[in-house]
């Protein structure tokens, strides 16, 4: 098994900028696919971006081209680079690492974007 760490959320005006980190408790480089995803208050978690093992990411339309997702498996770290951010992007945003026989999430860490 492997537990998820999440740090870096906070408090920010619209416009600025957060990154997230999520650290492994282990070795992330066999574990197929990492992601993050968000909800908000009153809403469904929903899925922000991901990353595979190979690199390729999917990205949720709504934050194309200002959320960056990455995967450092030597500091077993994924991080989430997130820019132009809007008040609706306001959620708690939670980690997730799935691989064969496993699906694990983080304990989420509260981003709040200001207008």
């Amino acid at each position: 098994q492997v537990q998820l760490v999440e740090s870096g959320g906070g408090l920010v005006q619209a416009g600025g900028s957060l990154s997230l980190s999520c650290t492994a408790s282990r070795s992330i480089s066999s574990i197929n696919t990492m992601g993050w995803y968000r909800q908000a208050p009153g809403k469904q978690r929903e899925l922000v971006a991901l990353v595979l093992a190979d690199g390729i990411t999917r990205y949720a339309d709504s934050v194309k081209g200002r959320f960056t997702i990455s995967r450092d498996n030597a500091r077993n770290t994924l991080y989430l680079a997130m820019n132009s951010l809007k008040p609706e992007d306001t959620a708690v945003y939670f980690c997730y690492a799935a691989a064969v026989s496993l699906a694990v999430w983080g304990q989420g860490t509260l981003v709040t974007v200001s207008s």
